[in-house]
């Protein structure tokens, strides 16, 4: 009887170690999954971002900025980055009214944008993270997913002219509330 022990500790063992091996996988697959979705995301409110400049840029007749828009809507994935910058450089010369709905509309998908860039970068360093543990690179368990980049943009803060506080303040929460 003493050998059955050592055969029950060899499968208890061999159980934990399968059972941190699937959670290990799942977990690395669930990051990559997340890290794709905070990408689709953050290229959807750039778009957005984009199509709404080019509106402004017609309004205002910039042609300056109606180009940084087209060129960010155009880009090729390789360009993007690159074309992005331009267009919130070309933004931060605007001129925005606060009576005009498609600035009101400009600001929110840049504030978008920039929320949507935060969670790409966390998720971004996320999946590099679980990409770097040992179990990981030994079993190749990151092999079938693409390594996640970052998208490194300027951060695209409009300043509008006459903009109503509530849209301006930032969310500030009393100390007696906390």
């Amino acid at each position: 009887m003493p050998g059955m022990w050592w055969v029950v500790g060899v499968v208890a063992a061999v159980a934990l170690l399968s059972a941190y091996l699937f959670w290990t996988a799942h977990r690395v697959e669930r990051v990559h999954l997340r890290a794709q979705s905070a990408e689709r995301a953050l290229d959807a409110h750039l778009m957005r971002r984009a199509a709404t400049a080019a509106v402004v840029a017609e309004q205002q007749d910039d042609d300056e900025l109606y180009a940084a828009a087209r060129a960010a809507l155009d880009a090729a994935p390789d360009e993007r980055e690159s074309a992005e910058n331009d267009l919130t450089r070309a933004l931060q010369t605007v001129t925005l009214d606060a009576a005009d709905t498609a600035a009101r509309t400009l600001i929110a998908t840049s504030r978008r944008v920039v929320l949507a860039r935060q969670v790409h970068t966390d998720l971004v360093r996320d999946a590099l993270t679980s990409r770097r543990r040992i179990v990981v690179r030994v079993s190749g368990m990151a092999r079938r997913y693409p390594r996640p980049q970052y998208f490194d943009i300027v951060e695209p803060i409009l300043d509008p002219l006459n903009m109503p506080e509530p849209l301006m303040a930032p969310a500030v929460v009393p100390a007696e509330a906390i």
